[in-house]
């Protein structure tokens, strides 16, 4: 079994499913003409039904390959299914087995392909948005690839954290936004900070595309979220990012983990 990216099985699937996938739902996109037509680039959706990966592929004309639980590779229903379709499974024990996954998305990124994360790294069970994982942050920097944030709204109405199966003919929409290069945070010599300073705007951006309330505080992560809390209300823009640093302190606390699953 391969855990290498998507491949010729998703190109087929997105054919033969993307059109049946527009009759049973809505699905509007906007901004895709933004993504490149080629070459590496990292797409950050935020996370609220389980439909959120499978719709971005099914929009997206290109492959893309995603980071998936390691727990789908548990059940006989998705351990081959889900790879076959791009899914790179990360172990969220964090340390050398999540650094795997990563290291398997440098190589997707390093074909010239297209890779997902979701920046939460879980579904938002209370559909504010939570604060970003720099994972992303992290093979942005090291490959020099941007960033794409993604707004996704709707999906969690098809299909709740919680549901077993999506409702029929609601609608959904998926909006690429701006891109966000890694060249400034690269050049940072407080690595730990710059990584921090780049995944508070992509999700800043994301807050921009989808109108959720922002929470800083890490989603599924009970204890994260108690030591990490800031009295803010939103992640930091640019302009803090830059006031921050200027003035010495760190726009935002340094992650429990490093990795996004």
């Amino acid at each position: 079994m391969k855990a290498e990216g998507a491949g010729l099985a998703q190109q087929r699937t997105r054919r033969v499913l993307g059109p049946v996938a527009r009759r049973l739902w809505d699905i509007q996109t906007e901004g895709f003409d933004r993504l490149p037509g080629e070459g590496p680039a990292i797409l950050c959706p935020n996370h609220i039904s389980f439909l959120d990966s499978a719709f971005l592929m099914l929009s997206v004309p290109r492959n893309i390959s995603f980071v998936g639980k390691a727990e789908y590779m548990d059940s006989w229903k998705t351990k081959y299914v889900f790879p076959a379709m791009g899914m790179i499974p990360i172990d969220r024990s964090g340390g050398s087995r999540s650094r795997a996954a990563l290291d398997t998305a440098a190589q997707v990124l390093r074909r010239g392909e297209l890779f997902g994360i979701f920046p939460e790294g879980t579904r938002s069970r209370d559909g504010v948005l939570h604060k970003g994982r720099t994972g992303a942050a992290r093979l942005a920097v090291e490959e020099g690839v941007p960033i794409f944030p993604v707004g996704i709204v709707g999906t969690d109405a098809i299909q709740p954290p919680d549901a077993k199966a999506p409702k029929l003919f609601r609608s959904c929409s998926i909006t690429v936004g701006r891109p966000i290069k890694p060249e400034r945070y690269a050049k940072s010599p407080e690595r730990h900070r710059a990584l921090r300073s780049m995944i508070d705007e992509v999700m800043f951006e994301i807050r921009e595309l989808t109108g959720q309330e922002y929470v800083n505080t890490y989603a599924g992560k009970s204890s994260d979220a108690a030591a990490e809390t800031r009295p803010t209300a939103q992640p930091a823009t640019s302009t803090d990012v830059a006031e921050a640093e200027a003035a010495g302190s760190d726009p935002a606390p340094a992650p429990a983990s490093l990795v996004s699953a």
